[in-house]
C-alpha cells in the first residue's frame, strides 16, 4: 500500500467517525452500545463515569490505562487519543498536579476531544494535533506514554517506537492496547483498505511487535495476548454480510487470526 494514500485514507476515515458521518464499517470493533463495548474489554463503572459519554467511540480494544499504574502527578502521552477515551481516564488518576496530552492526526477528532474537555470542565487535559510518528513533545519530557489501538494503523511503527523511546523520561513507561496478528491473514484482507482502517490489515505478527519495541530501546518489555472480547464464535454468513470479515472461510473466526494485546515496557 501507498504510505501516503494509506495516511490519508485513514485520516479522512476517522474524520467522518468523529463528526459523525459514519462508524468504521470494518464489523470488528465499532458497536452499537459503547458502554457496554468498553465493560468488555476492560472499562468499569467507576471509569465511564469519569470519561465523557462523547469520548466513547467505541474504537477501542483494551483499557490502557488498567496497567499504567498512573500517579498522582504524572505527565501522560496518549497516542492517537481520538475523542479522549484514555486521557479523561488518566486525567482523573493523574490529578491537577499532573497533565495528560493527548496527539492525533486527525483534525475532526482533535476539535471533538477539545470540545469534550471544555464541556467536561477538564483542567489537567489537552490535545495536540500532529503525527504519533513525529510527536509534537520534547525529549525526555513525559512519564508515561500510553495508546489504544491506534499503532497497528501506522505505515512506519518502528519510527513510532523511537518517537516514545525519544519523549519519555528516563524511567519512564509505555502501557499500550493495541492489534496483533497470529497467523497470516487472507490476501483478500490484507489488501482490504477498509481492513487496515478497521485495524486489522495493519496488524503485525506478536513475535515482530515485541522486536519492534524493544528494537527502540525499551526494557523490561512484555507483550500479553489476549482474545478480542467479543469475537467469541466463528462468524455466521448472514451476521458477516457486508463487512470485511465476510472474507473470513466458513467456520473461521477472526480470533484465529487476530488478537489483542498488552504491551508494557520501560525506559
Amino acid at each position: 500500500m501507498n504510505k501516503d494514500k494509506t495516511i490519508k485514507i485513514v485520516r479522512d476515515a476517522y474524520g467522518e467517525i468523529a463528526s459523525g458521518q459514519k462508524g468504521c464499517g470494518c464489523g470488528t470493533c465499532c458497536s452499537p452500545d459503547a458502554k457496554e463495548y468498553a465493560k468488555s474489554i476492560g472499562y468499569s463503572e467507576k471509569d465511564l463515569k469519569v470519561i465523557p459519554a462523547d469520548a466513547n467511540l467505541a474504537l477501542s480494544c483494551g483499557n490502557p490505562t488498567a496497567l499504567a499504574d498512573l500517579k498522582t502527578g504524572e505527565i501522560v502521552l496518549d497516542l492517537g487519543a481520538g475523542a479522549g477515551l484514555d486521557c479523561f481516564l488518566a486525567g482523573s488518576k493523574v490529578g491537577l498536579k499532573g497533565k495528560v496530552i493527548g496527539v492525533d492526526m486527525t483534525p475532526e477528532m482533535i476539535e471533538k476531544a477539545r470540545g469534550n474537555a471544555k464541556r467536561s470542565g477538564a483542567k489537567n487535559v489537552e490535545f495536540r494535533l500532529g503525527e504519533i510518528e513525529n510527536l509534537p513533545m520534547a525529549d525526555n519530557s513525559v512519564d508515561v506514554v500510553i495508546s489504544n489501538c491506534v499503532i497497528n494503523l501506522s505505515t512506519d511503527k518502528k519510527r513510532v517506537f523511537e518517537e516514545i523511546y525519544r519523549v519519555l523520561k528516563p524511567g519512564g513507561r509505555i502501557s499500550i492496547s493495541d492489534i496483533a496478528l497470529l497467523k497470516e491473514l487472507p490476501k483478500k484482507i490484507r489488501e482490504n483498505m477498509l481492513a487496515y482502517v478497521g485495524c486489522i490489515s495493519g496488524a503485525i505478527f506478536v513475535d515482530e511487535y515485541k522486536k519492534i519495541v524493544e528494537g527502540s530501546g525499551l526494557k523490561k518489555v512484555n507483550v500479553g495476548v489476549k482474545g478480542l472480547s467479543l469475537y467469541t464464535a466463528p462468524y455466521s454468513e448472514d451476521a458477516m454480510e457486508g463487512t470485511i470479515l465476510g472474507s473470513f472461510k466458513k467456520g473461521e473466526s477472526i480470533q484465529d487470526y487476530v488478537v489483542s494485546v498488552c504491551v508494557v515496557g520501560r525506559k
